[in-house]
C-alpha cells in the first residue's frame, strides 16, 4: 500500500453553507473550532489528524468522517456515476488560534 503523503490527504476546505456556520458558531463563542475537508478515501482518522496539524499547526480535539456515495447521473442516454468522497469534520482544541484556509498554502 502506497504511503499517503500530508498534501494528498487533505483534497481540499468544503466551503458550504453549513461548514462556514459551524466554523463561524463554534470560534465566536470561545469554543472548539470545527473545520470540514475533502479528504482521500483511503485515509484514516490518525492519519488525517498529523496532516491537519502539520499543515495548519493546531492540536485536533476529534475527527468524524462521513462517506458519500458518488450520484447517478444521465446525459441523453448514457448513465454515469460521480466518484464516491470522503469528508471530515475536524474539531480543534478549545483555545487554538483562529484558521484561515488560505493561510496554509
Amino acid at each position: 500500500m502506497n504511503k499517503l503523503s500530508t498534501w494528498d490527504i487533505l483534497k481540499s476546505p468544503v466551503v458550504t453553507e453549513k461548514s462556514v456556520l459551524l466554523k463561524e458558531a463554534t470560534s465566536q463563542e470561545g469554543d472548539a473550532q470545527v473545520l470540514t475537508f475533502r479528504v482521500d478515501r483511503k485515509a484514516g482518522k490518525d492519519e488525517i489528524r498529523s496532516a491537519v496539524e502539520e499543515i495548519f499547526g493546531v492540536k485536533v480535539a476529534k475527527i468524524r468522517t462521513v462517506n458519500y456515495e458518488g450520484k447517478m447521473k444521465k446525459r441523453g442516454r448514457h448513465e454515469g456515476r460521480r466518484a464516491s468522497w470522503k469528508k471530515a469534520y475536524v474539531t480543534l482544541k478549545a483555545g487554538e488560534p483562529m484558521v484561515d484556509y488560505a493561510e496554509a498554502i
